[in-house]
This record gives structure tokens, sequence and C-alpha cells, in this order.
């Protein structure tokens, strides 16, 4: 899992393919990068931070799901969101996908390019 795929730059700015890995494993640690409701296109898949949301966590859940894990393994969370307001909902759909005990988790907010207004990476740990 080292593809390298399109993301959305800031405004203004042409498209291009990052390098960066999705996923790198050290030890029983799985690190896994940033994901954001862009489809394979580099398009936004919604306008609406709910429908971004959804769309990025069911696209985290198969990249933990192809490294063998699943949610429950996820020790810490980073996440970006774009508007203050939608924090709140924020809270309410991440508790469908995180159950206590919760991953350790920073929330950054106002700093995605425009458009783009959820974006989540992880730290998750393989059982031994």
């Amino acid at each position: 899992m080292t593809d390298t795929p399109k993301y959305p730059m800031a405004e203004g700015q042409e498209k291009h393919t990052l390098p960066l890995s999705w996923v790198r494993e050290s030890g029983n640690i799985v690190f896994i990068s940033g994901h954001g409701a862009v489809d394979e296109n580099g398009n936004f898949v919604s306008p609406w931070f709910e429908g971004q949301m959804r769309y990025t966590m069911e696209q985290l859940r198969r990249t933990l799901n192809g490294v063998g894990l699943n949610f429950t393994h996820v020790i810490q969370v980073r996440s970006y969101v774009q508007h203050q307001a939608d924090i709140p909902l924020y809270n309410q759909l991440y508790r469908e996908y995180f159950t206590e005990p919760y991953p350790a988790r920073t929330t950054i907010v106002n700093c995605l390019p425009s458009g783009l207004l959820f974006e989540i990476d992880c730290i998750a740990e393989k059982p031994t």
C-alpha cells in the first residue's frame, strides 16, 4: 500500500501526485497518512461536512482492514476540521466509529485547502 494518489491542492495550485505512503509499519505500530473525501480523480465527493467525514472514515476503515486492523486498533488520531461550527457534528459522528477507550486525539481547525472540510490520519497498533 504505497500508492501516491492525486490530492487536491490549495485553490489556484495545480493538482499533482504527492510523494507519500498510505501506510507505513514499524514493528507493531502502523502509521496511516491523511485521508480526505477525495475520489481517485482528485475531486471532492461532497460539499457537506457529514458527507465528507463519512466517506473519509469509510476510506480509513478500508485502509485499516487492508493491514488486518479496524478502528479498535487505533491509538492516536489527528483530525482536521475546516469550520469550528462543524465540531459538534464531528464529535457525534466520531462516536460512530470509535468507542471507549477512545484514541488519543488532536483536532486542528481551519487549516485545509478550499473545498476540503475534513481530513484524518492515525496511528494504530497491531496485536502482539
